[in-house]
């Protein structure tokens, strides 16, 4: 089990990439939350099997509309949840 912090730039605001992480993170098992930022970035923390992450992003990415790099890419400390969420900037 692992935990990263991310931030995304790129075509990531406006296209429904929060409400398509959201999804997507309960199917493949992830939890932890996304945001965007006010500089037009969007922040993630995943947690999960390392495997999943991967998975997760790159299913983002191959989603249409959505194009983006990783700006960041931090392991940080596990964190007690059960869910994935969207919050609020």
């Amino acid at each position: 089990m692992t935990r990263w912090n991310l931030i995304l730039s790129g075509r990531v605001q406006g296209v429904g990439l929060r409400y398509r992480a959201k999804y997507a993170a309960q199917q493949f098992q992830v939890t932890g939350w996304i945001r965007n930022l006010n500089n037009g970035d969007v922040e993630l923390e995943l947690q999960g099997e390392q495997y999943n992450i991967d998975s997760l992003l790159e299913y983002l990415h191959r989603l249409p509309g959505i194009r983006y790099t990783i700006l960041q890419a931090e392991e940080i400390e596990l964190s007690e949840e059960s869910r994935f969420w969207i919050k609020s900037t």
